[in-house]
């Protein structure tokens, strides 16, 4: 990509976009362009062709979407799936119509299987059933992936799909109520510590496998790819590596501070048993990550306190 090219980063202001923004410019581009939610609707299609035809990216990075963790996928499916889907429709199709030079559509590893093999390749997609908990997302971000695929084989479009894993860091959803599981610990935690309680009460039995990859690192991965891929098949973005949540809980809970107990309440969703990413493409493709989880945290935990006013309300 040319370091002067326009490149539309959509949802520039959340969690994935602010870190591909941040990235971007760390690598010397500088004509990136983004647009809130009050500016520009994505779900609006006219709103969206519109703001296409006047600003005319060449390069579109589609990481806007309607994300939350378990509880927010269990009572607003309709939600997930409409609001998504429609992001997706509108901002693919205004690329293809606008012959932009690349487009990168930004999924989630939610998309496999709930028992698919581990670690989970590629080509786990659409063997088996999905976990009930996040189907409505799961489904929307599938088509999303399968629309950049046809474009590209019905038009030649270069429109790529990544699939991270588990993120967190900088600008994440710390509402307890839709947030997800590692923002929501560092969130209790330190609220607990603060407020001297002796335990704080975690969902689920703490033993499914999760795999994190701190935010700043996907972002390098992303503008990696968009250097250095075009290939029709999706790309899994991850560390390899694994965690109970118990093991998580330590982490975060050492990170923090609190001296408390961890009381795991049973009775609340587990969610998938496990979820970890092959990720041998992206390494056969020069990609590595760079930050540990014990690091990762606590460069979260440092930035939650520093903006612990807008955290709150995310």
């Amino acid at each position: 990509m040319e370091k002067d090219a326009k490149i539309y980063v959509a949802g520039h202001r959340g969690l994935v976009g602010s870190a591909i923004v941040r990235n971007l410019k760390s690598r010397g581009y500088t004509n990136i362009i983004g647009k809130t939610h009050s500016e520009l609707d994505l779900t609006d299609q006219a709103a969206v062709r519109a703001f296409f035809d006047r600003e005319e990216p060449e390069y579109v990075i589609l990481a806007a979407a309607k994300v939350g963790g378990i509880n927010a996928n269990n009572t607003s499916p309709a939600d997930f799936a409409y609001e998504n889907m429609q992001i997706q429709c509108n901002v693919i199709k205004c690329a293809h119509d606008h012959k932009v030079k690349k487009l990168l559509f930004l999924g989630s590893t939610c998309i496999y299987p709930r028992m698919a093999p581990q670690p989970i390749p590629e080509d786990a997609l659409l063997t088996g059933p999905l976990e009930s908990t996040n189907e409505a997302y799961a489904i929307a971000k599938i088509s999303g992936l399968m629309m950049c695929r046809f474009f590209k084989r019905q038009y030649g479009d270069d429109f790529i799909s990544c699939m991270p894993t588990n993120l967190y860091g900088p600008y994440d959803n710390y509402d307890l109520k839709n947030s997800h599981v590692l923002p929501a610990m560092i969130r209790k935690f330190h609220e607990a510590k603060v407020k001297g309680s002796d335990h704080v009460e975690l969902w689920g039995s703490g033993t499914p496998l999760r795999e994190f990859l701190y935010v700043d690192d996907m972002a390098d991965a992303c503008v990696f790819l968009l250097e250095n891929y075009s290939g029709e098949e999706h790309v899994n973005i991850g560390t390899g590596k694994e965690v109970t949540i118990e093991e998580l809980a330590g982490i975060v809970r050492d990170t923090v501070g609190f001296e408390g107990d961890i009381v795991w309440n049973s009775d609340m969703p587990d969610g998938t048993p496990r979820k970890l990413t092959n990720v041998e493409k992206l390494h056969s493709l020069g990609w590595h990550h760079k930050t540990e989880l014990a690091e990762g945290v606590k460069l979260a935990y440092d930035w939650f306190v520093d903006n612990i006013d807008i955290s709150r309300g995310m």
